[in-house]
């Protein structure tokens, strides 16, 4: 099975690799299955041992209610979108040229945080691994990170120090997901792969929780190829919590975590459940030169606003260039809606009393809504897979 290098076929590196892994998964035996299956812990239940200060770790984050999500990396220098690797088949040994092209200017990250602050956003998370396993701090574990390649240096410590100098919590992205990776697919069925791979992951999410202070947040991002037991992520978030004891989670690594990701829609949570609705500013993630579908200051007031009523949170995203600085839509947007909320802050904040018990209120009905707990949005695409390519699908908890 092949696939060809021309961005127009129909057929993906992600098409090739799920057919390699459901030709493999024919050649599992059954007592493999059985070990694998008995040597793997359970799903998280709701009952979590983090559950018991959950209402104490999230009470900032209720609090907050609007964050600043960074997509960059190298697809940034290619300017397309953030799936330009896969959705274009770019080759591995192509794709990696682009690690020595990526030299941003030194600090960018200052210029996002003081955006972030100007727009009144409270906490930012910037994707510290995207899907194409390039690695944006000083990992012992890969030579693809940006220290030794392009930039020089460690770009998660810049983008930590710039966050903290304007006052605002810190998030790390983390994208399971690896097409870099050569275990990254293989490890679906191959026992040995696997080990290797899920060791390398869970030492990656060791050394993001272990070399930069105190994280208020782990966002997780597409499970693919493995279930949470195949992940370990039990042992992967009780590693999480044990570095970080106040940090929160999310609920993409297979397991329920602290909160909720709608993305590119607004639905708050059945049940008292947490919530955030992750949102471009255009239609892409990363830089892509040739999007223009800004959303407008008014657009993302009224989203800020429907994610505050229903009781959830706003992670708004913008997509630096590969110097690191910000588009201007975005900049103008952005301090346009700071400008808003530097008068009208009130109606979104709420007392810190009432954020205190949050989960009485999360799941509060819209009015008029057939579904009670979907709130109406001003985008309801998915974008963080470019849609344009409809040709592409891969499975549905890819994003």
């Amino acid at each position: 099975m092949q696939w060809s290098e021309h961005p127009g076929n129909q057929n993906s590196r992600r098409l090739f690799l799920k057919q390699m892994s459901a030709a493999g998964a024919l050649a599992l035996t059954a007592a493999s299955t059985e070990a694998v299956a008995s040597s793997q812990p359970p799903a998280q239940a709701s009952d979590s041992p983090q559950a018991s200060t959950r209402a104490q770790r999230m009470a900032w984050w209720h609090l907050a209610k609007f964050g600043m999500f960074i997509h960059w990396g190298l697809y940034s220098v290619i300017g397309q979108h953030e799936w330009a690797m896969e959705v274009e088949g770019i080759p591995i040994p192509q794709y990696e040229l682009l690690a020595k092209q990526f030299k941003p200017k030194p600090n960018a990250a200052r210029d996002w945080a003081r955006l972030a602050k100007a727009a009144g956003q409270k906490y930012m998370v910037m994707t510290t691994k995207h899907h194409e396993g390039f690695c944006h701090w000083d990992t012992k574990l890969t030579d693809y990170c940006s220290p030794k390649q392009g930039p020089g240096r460690d770009l998660v410590r810049e983008f930590v120090d710039a966050a903290r100098a304007e006052g605002l919590r810190v998030g790390f992205y983390y994208s399971l997901m690896d097409w870099h990776h050569p275990d990254g697919a293989t490890c679906k069925t191959d026992l040995a792969a696997r080990k290797r791979f899920v060791d390398y992951t869970h030492g990656l999410i060791r050394e993001l929780m272990t070399n930069y202070g105190k994280i208020d947040v782990l966002w997780y991002d597409v499970d693919w190829p493995l279930t949470a037991a195949e992940w370990e992520s039990e042992r992967m978030n009780k590693m999480v919590f044990e570095l970080q004891p106040e940090i929160i989670v999310n609920d993409r690594n297979g397991l329920e975590g602290d909160f909720g990701t709608p993305e590119q829609e607004i639905r708050a949570a059945k049940t008292g459940r947490a919530w955030e609705s992750c949102m471009t500013l255009n239609d892409s993630w990363g830089f892509n030169r040739g999007d223009d579908s800004w959303k407008t200051p008014k657009v993302i007031v009224s989203n800020l606003a429907e994610c505050a009523r229903g009781g959830g949170n706003y992670l708004l995203n913008i997509g630096p260039k590969p110097d690191g600085s910000i588009p201007e839509e975005s900049v103008t947007v952005l301090e346009t809606v700071g400008k808003w909320l530097a008068t009208n802050g009130k109606a979104i904040h709420p007392p810190r009393q009432l954020a205190l018990h949050s989960p009485a209120i999360l799941a509060r009905p819209h009015p008029g809504s057939r579904d009670p707990y979907v709130l109406p949005a001003r985008s309801s695409r998915r974008h963080r897979r470019p849609q344009s390519q409809s040709q592409i699908r891969p499975p549905a908890q890819d994003r």
